[in-house]
């Protein structure tokens, strides 16, 4: 029996301070991987290019805003087994340029991590994915 899996696009950012260390969000309670450590992002919207939606996403939550413009593709990884019928794409990108403050507009919160640390930190599969992909390089 074939089965129709269809994809969710989902987007996130790898945002470095500059001094080696890259910004990280904790999911907050009551989301799926409550706890878990993850580049921020989310998903893309219908009639939203992947920029315009990381740039939505993040603005969102946690008030900085990205340059479109600054933003380079920097990894994917994906995942067929989800339990609905609906597998994650999720697209990573670097962006060198934005502004503003962090601040937790949705919960969670945000923490400028070293690589090493990135590591050691409890993150969702796809996460793990991105940071080996990102740091590999």
């Amino acid at each position: 029996m074939k089965r129709n899996f269809t994809h969710v696009l989902v987007v996130a950012a790898a945002l470095s301070d500059g001094e080696g260390r890259w910004l990280m969000h904790r999911r907050p309670v009551g989301k799926e991987h409550a706890g878990l450590w993850e580049f921020p992002g989310g998903k893309v919207e219908p009639g939203e290019t992947v920029r315009q939606a990381l740039a939505r996403e993040m603005f969102e939550e946690s008030a900085l805003k990205l340059d479109i413009d600054a933003m380079r593709e920097a990894g994917f990884a994906a995942s067929d087994a989800a339990v609905d019928g609906r597998g994650i794409v999720l697209l990573l990108y670097t962006c060198s340029r934005w502004s503003g403050s962090i601040t937790a507009k949705e919960g969670g919160e945000f923490k400028w991590h070293r690589p090493a640390e990135i590591a050691r930190l409890p993150k969702p599969p796809l996460d793990v994915e991105l940071a080996r992909q990102l740091f590999e390089k």
